[in-house]
């Protein structure tokens, strides 16, 4: 039930005071007014609005505006007072029971493998081996241990069988014929968005708009489109507003304002704070080693190292996945993410309670390594790059990881995928579906990482801009449906998966 827009705007309101109230903002705010108080300008007999008009002109207010703005980003909107607390993290109960048991079949495959290898998921490291990892912290690739025992925790291809089988018990007697004629492996009923919708909803994309990337190339006159929207952006920058930064870099970031402007909409300052926090996540890689490590260690082989573009920041990889996997304010995602954390028992307490420990906060999968590899390319400070990551990760990844229903999550950016294929391209799809190459047996791994790995550098940051401009990743089920029509021709000479593929 929707509630009614003013007790749910003081909902929200109430809310995002609550949030930040704990933030160092906040102390930051206080400390500020404070000090105004010793200014000759600050009368007592106006004081409420003088401190506010000095902490306008002083550029507190922008910084204000920019957390409540990141926060409205970040969490739903709040439901109604009376729906359940699940009802945040997903209001689909099949949905809810499906996330369950996958996240109970990765953690039994976690500790199956503890069991074979008989290494426990955590143990101190002795001094020695600390001191040689602090010594070698910038220099991780160079080792070599040997991890063939390890295998990965889940391929996207095991995830995908798990999306194919999802169904909605209450449409399962009833024939809804509408529904029945999805064709695609997904065969949930969720609301996706058709091409009109789309069209407003990304309408800075519409061919009459100019795009970097694009309209910068050869053909056009660069002054006409690039040094403009180059101007802008500076300008954009120099008002410090994340809404105004998260408008622009819907047509495309300049390369050498990209990160800026990044860390503006994800609202990142790297204050002092941020800094120590990094730090003893790494004092705390280097105390503890954890199952996780390993597998790490094996992802970051296999994929990063072997890639042209990624393999230079090996080390950044290994630190800040190590770090990421200790990070307990991760947590906090969880309060509108389907999913749970995972948990384990302190050995022989199983079950208790009072033992219990959230490990590893967040389960790392090779997509992971993924997401990571291109940021690495704008930020070269370890704990920026790191806060970059885990926001980029709170914000959007981890729902290409987990069963939603949420407009951005894998399942619906699957059907998205699948109903645009079978509206605008009827004959390339029976096509694909008789040969037994299901377009989305292709696409789901593009999208479930991001496109990153499949596109080169440049071009993925592009289409990142994108992601962080609409707030949105139904985009990349946009992308993977126009490579399809891109390649329709071709595709429909075809005869096997392998083929399309």
């Amino acid at each position: 039930a929707m509630l009614d827009p003013d007790s749910g705007l003081s909902l929200t309101i109430a809310r995002i005071v609550q949030r930040l109230k704990g933030s160092s903002l906040h102390s930051q705010l206080e400390r500020q007014a404070r000090v105004s108080l010793h200014k000759p300008e600050i009368k007592l007999e106006s004081l409420k609005e003088d401190i506010k008009d000095f902490l306008k002109t002083s550029g507190w207010e922008k910084k204000l505006q920019n957390a409540v703005y990141s926060q409205l980003n970040v969490f739903p909107l709040p439901c109604h007072p009376a729906a359940p607390p699940e009802h945040m993290k997903e209001p689909l109960a099949y949905m809810r029971k499906a996330q369950g048991s996958w996240e109970k079949r990765i953690l039994k495959s976690l500790n199956s493998m503890c069991t074979e290898l008989s290494i426990p998921l955590a143990q101190k490291r002795p001094v020695s081996e600390q001191k040689e990892l602090l010594n070698k912290w910038n220099e991780m690739g160079t080792d070599e241990p040997d991890l063939s025992l390890f295998r990965p925790v889940y391929a996207p291809k095991d995830f995908l069988e798990v999306l194919m089988n999802l169904r909605n018990p209450n449409y399962e007697n009833g024939e809804q014929p509408s529904f029945r004629s999805h064709l695609g492996l997904i065969q949930v009923p969720l609301k996706v968005k058709d091409i009109p919708e789309l069209k407003e909803d990304f309408s800075e994309l519409g061919l009459n708009i100019g795009q970097l990337g694009i309209d910068d190339s050869a053909q056009v006159p660069p002054e006409f489109f690039e040094n403009e929207h180059v101007h802008v952006g500076q300008k954009v920058l120099a008002e410090q507003d994340s809404a105004a930064a998260q408008q622009y870099v819907r047509q495309g970031c300049p390369t050498a304002l990209r990160a800026d402007l990044w860390a503006l909409i994800l609202n990142i300052s790297n204050q002092p704070e941020d800094i120590l926090y990094y730090e003893q996540l790494k004092s705390n890689v280097i105390q503890h080693d954890l199952l996780v490590d390993s597998l790490i260690y094996k992802d970051v082989k296999l994929t990063a190292s072997n890639d042209d573009y990624y393999f230079v920041f090996e080390d950044y990889l290994y630190q800040v996945l190590l770090c990421f996997s200790r990070d307990t304010s991760v947590l906090e995602h969880f309060t509108y993410s389907s999913a749970t954390p995972p948990k384990s028992y302190i050995r022989g307490k199983l079950g208790m309670e009072e033992y219990a420990v959230f490990y590893p906060p967040n389960v790392n999968y090779n997509s992971f390594i993924l997401s990571v590899a291109p940021l690495c390319f704008l930020y070269h400070e370890p704990s920026k790059l790191y806060q970059i990551f885990r926001e980029m990760y709170v914000r959007f990844f981890f729902r290409l990881h987990s069963i939603s229903s949420h407009p951005s999550g894998i399942v619906s950016l699957c059907l998205l995928f699948e109903t645009l294929l079978q509206t605008h391209l009827p004959q390339l799809f029976y096509h694909l579906r008789e040969i037994g190459a299901q377009p989305l047996r292709i696409s789901f791994k593009w999208m479930v990482r991001a496109f990153s790995g499949y596109l080169a550098t440049d071009q993925l940051l592009l289409l990142w801009d994108r992601i962080l401009g609409y707030n949105s990743l139904e985009i990349l089920a946009v992308l993977a449906a126009a490579v399809f029509a891109f390649r329709a021709v071709n595709l429909m000479e075809v005869t096997s998966l392998a083929a399309a593929e």
